[in-house]
C-alpha cells in the first residue's frame, strides 16, 4: 500500500505550486475588478446627460467576445467551459451597468429557466410567467427587458404557441440558444409502480412517448403548462410522476427515478431571445422572417431564388396553414447572414416585393455557447 502522506520533497514542490496558484488567483481577481471598473465606465458614458433609455445589453458584442475567448483558448480547459466562465464574468459586469430582467415560461426549474441562465448568466433576474404568450406580453409592456421562448424541438418540431405569437408581436429577435434537453422521471416515491399519473408539458410527453409506453404502460398521461409545474404537482402528490430536469428535482425535493428518458438522445430545443432593440452584425448571424406568397405556380421557387442566386444559405423553412385564407400557407424562414449585409439586404428587398405577406422578425448572432 502506498503512503498517502507526501514526502518532504513532494511537500516542498506542492508548496511552490500552491504559492504560484495563490499569486495567479490574486492576478485574476485584480483583472476581474479592472474589468468591472471598465463596465462601470461604459454605464457612466451611456447614462451621461440623464439618458433613461440607454441600451446596455448588446448581444452582438457579447457574441464577439465569447467567440474570441474560444478562438484564443489553447489551455487544458475545453473551449465551451472557458466560454461559460467568461459568460459569468460578463454577467456580473453587466449587472453593474444595469440589472437585466428576463421573462420565461416558469416556474423556476423549467427548461426555459435554464435557457435564461445559459444566455445571460447567473447574475440575470429571471421573471417567471405562466405561458408563452405572457412572455411576449411582459416584454411588449416593458415589465422586463427581454424574454426567451422555445421555438422548435429537434424531435417534436415547432412550438405552435410561439409561432402564433410571432405573427402579432412588435418585438424583434435578438439572439438564439440551443439547449440540450435531457428529461428525468421525478417523484416522491422511489418505486415507479406506485405512480398513477405522469404529468409534463406536451412537448416533453411527445419527446418521451416511446419510453413511457414501454416502461410505464397504462398510466394516466396529463399535459400541463410546463415541466416545472409538473414537478410542483409531483411535490404535492406522491402518486404523480413528473417529467422534468435534474434542476427541478433539486428545487422541489423529488427523487430521480430515471434519467435520459427522451426517445432521441440528441434531443435539443431552440430558443429565441426577444427584445425591443435590433442586434447589430456580429460576424456570424442569422435572419428570420415570416412570409406568404401568391398561390401561383413557381411563386415560392422565385422567392427562394432571391437567396440562392446570392449564395445565401437557408437554415430553416417551415410551412403552416394560413388562418386567413383556406389552402394558403405561411412560411417561417431563417437564413444565414445579417440584414445589414448588402447581399442579404438586397435579397430581402427582392423577396418582399414578391410576397403577399412579409414580416422581418430580426437578425441576431448565432450563439457561441452552442
Amino acid at each position: 500500500m502506498s503512503n498517502a502522506t507526501p514526502s518532504a520533497s513532494e511537500q516542498a514542490e506542492l508548496g511552490v505550486i500552491r504559492e504560484e496558484i495563490d499569486a495567479i488567483d490574486a492576478q485574476i481577481q485584480s483583472l476581474i475588478a479592472q474589468r468591472a471598473e471598465c463596465a462601470q465606465k461604459v454605464a457612466d458614458i451611456k447614462t451621461r446627460g440623464g439618458q433613461v433609455e440607454a441600451v446596455f445589453y448588446r448581444p452582438e458584442r457579447e457574441a464577439q467576445v465569447l467567440r474570441a475567448v474560444k478562438e484564443r483558448n489553447h489551455s487544458l480547459i475545453p473551449d465551451e467551459d472557458m466560454a461559460r466562465l467568461f459568460r459569468e464574468i460578463m454577467s456580473l459586469c453587466l449587472a453593474l451597468e444595469q440589472p437585466i430582467k428576463v421573462a420565461y415560461l416558469g416556474p423556476e426549474g423549467s427548461y426555459s429557466h435554464a435557457c435564461v441562465i445559459k444566455q445571460f448568466g447567473t447574475s440575470v433576474h429571471p421573471h417567471a410567467v405562466g405561458s408563452i404568450q405572457e412572455v411576449f406580453q411582459a416584454v411588449e409592456k416593458k415589465h422586463v427587458q427581454y424574454g426567451v421562448v422555445p421555438v422548435e424541438n429537434s424531435s417534436e418540431g415547432v412550438v405552435k404557441q410561439t409561432q402564433k405569437s410571432l405573427m402579432d408581436t412588435s418585438l424583434t429577435i435578438t439572439g438564439e440558444v440551443d439547449l440540450a434537453i435531457h428529461h428525468c422521471l421525478l417523484a416522491q416515491t422511489p418505486d415507479p409502480h406506485q405512480l398513477k399519473k405522469i404529468v409534463a408539458h406536451p412537448q416533453a410527453l411527445g419527446q418521451c412517448e416511446n419510453w413511457l409506453s414501454q416502461n410505464l404502460p397504462g398510466l394516466v398521461i396529463e399535459e400541463v403548462a410546463s415541466n416545472a409545474v409538473a414537478a410542483q404537482m409531483a411535490e404535492a402528490d406522491p402518486k404523480i410522476g413528473a417529467i422534468a430536469s435534474e434542476q427541478a428535482a433539486r428545487l422541489y425535493g423529488l427523487k430521480i427515478l430515471e434519467t435520459h428518458i427522451e426517445d432521441q438522445k440528441s434531443n435539443t430545443t431552440k430558443f429565441w431571445v426577444l427584445g425591443h432593440e435590433a442586434a447589430g452584425p456580429s460576424g456570424v448571424d442569422k435572419t428570420a422572417m415570416i412570409l406568404s406568397v401568391p398561390n401561383q405556380a413557381g411563386s415560392l421557387i422565385r422567392v427562394l431564388d432571391g437567396f440562392a442566386k446570392r449564395g445565401i444559405s437557408m437554415t430553416r423553412i417551415i410551412s403552416v396553414p394560413s388562418t386567413e385564407t383556406r389552402w394558403d400557407y405561411i412560411f417561417y424562414i431563417d437564413i444565414l447572414g445579417h440584414q445589414q449585409q448588402p447581399d442579404v439586404h438586397e435579397a430581402l428587398t427582392e423577396v418582399q416585393a414578391q410576397c403577399s405577406y412579409f414580416k422581418l422578425l430580426g437578425s441576431y448572432p448565432v450563439s457561441p455557447l452552442d
